[in-house]
């Protein structure tokens, strides 16, 4: 396993990562430290762990909307139960993005440090 030293919104962290993973993990670290920026510059939070998991729930939030499923066509009423299926984890998904929306207005909302 391949160590990388990156930086995190100015602090520097050790990383293990396997061979032939490098880009994703920059891409990944990139990802993570702009959303931590994004939120510290706003100035609403100021302690890193809270910053850390506001960026968290939002890469979380995005992946999930990125992962919905697909629209369903036609062809899936062709299967009573394949489509009471698909509407529950589409049912799910919605309620798990309401839940992520909430925590990060919470979270959001209060400028206090741990």
């Amino acid at each position: 396993m391949k160590q990388l030293e990156v930086q995190i919104m100015g602090q520097s962290y050790l990383l293990g990562c396997p061979e032939g993973g490098e880009q994703r993990l920059l891409e990944a670290v990139e990802k993570v430290d702009t959303a931590m920026c994004r939120i510290r510059d706003a100035g609403k939070v100021k302690a890193r762990d809270r910053i850390a998991v506001l960026a968290a729930l939002n890469l979380a939030f995005d992946l999930a909307g990125k992962a919905a499923a697909p629209p369903l066509q036609a062809s899936s009423f062709a299967n009573g139960d394949a489509t009471v299926t698909n509407l529950r984890n589409l049912a799910d998904d919605v309620k798990m993005a309401q839940l992520l929306v909430r925590l990060d207005k919470a979270l959001g909302d209060d400028g206090r440090l741990l």
